[in-house]
């Protein structure tokens, strides 16, 4: 299969024919808005070329909750390393910036066509924060056809070499809501705030300004804004709900409030993330959060068991550790690690081993043990030349523990 290596054509300008703007009209139609654009990446890349991020998560909230303050906390929760795509910065023509000035949103196209050229960049492949999409139904239908074609890609490249770039792909959809007394009060600190930090960078000419909207010292716009959340992007997110993961935070508390809340939402869950084959390969296998539940019960039957059935061993394996290995873990009481090398053949038998690691357990310890094997030579068959060895049996037992402070000075 022949793969593409055209670069990324620039983004193409607002204004460009009929053809885009159906005679100035702004086109109200997902399906005709998706159709055009699609076929547009598809003549300018390759459709082997369209290979979307693996996962989103659509970052959406009412004016002043928090979502550039969270924005960097969400990556670092879902190991995304890529800067947030940013819609508003995306639309950044004179024509958008008049109507984000007045509360308004910019049309459904050029936030279609703008956005997917974007999200086709590498640096996205593993997964994006998209922060302000989507806002319009419009918007939602048209990340719904997005969806689908993507599914069609990766139906289409299945066991292909190709297949890596088409995989099933995990969308969370995240509200950071607050209410509007609130909305309009963050708005018009922050308006305060502002204004302030520029008065002080003009007066001292040390600092960058930080950017001025009008919403942020009007209430009649800030109010404005937060209505224009309520009765666009807000029942749009609503919609979703019942498609993809729908996330709803309460961002009313402090930062650390609602970065606990976040972090509840997204926890991780195979089932949902990983392909349908890779999950059920691992079904099997059970997962950490599972195994610890009863983990000092079983503990505690298997030290028993150790007592009543295997008596003899038990107690020598008591006795190894109190002789041989107690006084090395004294002298590192500071450090809280000692390392143990031993030959006793008390250790070759392998139920040993399990009650050595439990026994340890069981005190409060965690015992590593690594069994090496070491070729010492013992002769030479001087008429063939063959070395003659014994094999050296060492157990290399690390004992970790919570050392002691040492107060210093």
């Amino acid at each position: 299969m022949n793969v593409s290596t055209a670069a990324t054509p620039a983004i193409p300008p607002t204004q460009s024919g009929s053809n885009r703007r159906h005679g100035d009209l702004e086109i109200k139609d997902a399906q005709i808005i998706f159709d055009s654009v699609w076929q547009e990446l598809e003549s300018e890349h390759g459709r082997e070329n369209l290979r979307f991020p693996k996962e989103f998560i659509l970052l959406g909230g009412a004016p002043g909750a928090g979502k550039g303050t969270n924005t960097a906390f969400i990556g670092k929760t879902r190991g995304l390393t890529c800067p947030p795509v940013v819609i508003s910065s995306l639309l950044d023509s004179p024509e958008a910036r008049r109507i984000k000035n007045a509360g308004g949103m910019v049309g459904d196209r050029e936030v279609i066509g703008i956005l997917l050229r974007e999200l086709l960049k590498p640096e996205y492949r593993d997964g994006v924060i998209l922060d302000g999409f989507p806002r319009t139904k419009v918007q939602v239908e048209c990340l719904k056809l997005l969806v689908t074609r993507m599914q069609t890609l990766r139906r289409e490249f299945d066991g292909t070499p190709l297949s890596i770039y088409f995989r099933q792909t995990t969308i969370h959809i995240m509200v950071l809501f607050v209410d509007e007394k609130e909305s309009v009060a963050r708005q018009l600190k922050r308006g305060r705030e502002v204004r302030e930090h520029n008065d002080e960078v003009r007066r001292s000419g040390v600092g960058e300004l930080w950017e001025e909207r009008p919403t942020d010292y009007d209430e009649t716009l800030a109010q404005r804004r937060y209505r224009v959340f309520k009765e666009q992007t807000w029942s749009a997110l609503q919609s979703l709900k019942e498609i993809f993961h729908y996330h709803f935070i309460n961002a009313h508390g402090s930062i650390a409030e609602v970065e606990m809340n976040i972090l509840k939402e997204l926890q991780y869950q195979s089932s949902l993330e990983l392909e349908p084959r890779t999950n059920d390969r691992l079904r099997s296998l059970p997962v950490a959060s599972e195994i610890i539940v009863h983990a000092r019960q079983e503990l505690v039957k298997r030290l028993d068991g150790y007592e009543l059935e295997h008596t003899e061993l038990f107690s020598r394996v008591v006795c190894f550790i109190e002789k041989k290995i107690i006084p090395i873990v004294l002298r590192h009481a500071i450090s809280g690690v000692a390392q143990v090398n031993t030959e006793d053949v008390v250790l070759e038998d392998p139920l040993a081993l399990a009650m050595l690691i439990d026994i340890f357990s069981e005190r409060g310890y965690h015992a590593v043990v690594d069994l090496h094997r070491i070729e010492i030579p013992e002769r030479v068959d001087l008429n063939t030349g063959l070395i003659k060895c014994r094999v050296k049996k060492v157990f290399r037992i690390q004992i970790r523990f919570h050392g002691s402070e040492i107060r210093r000075g």
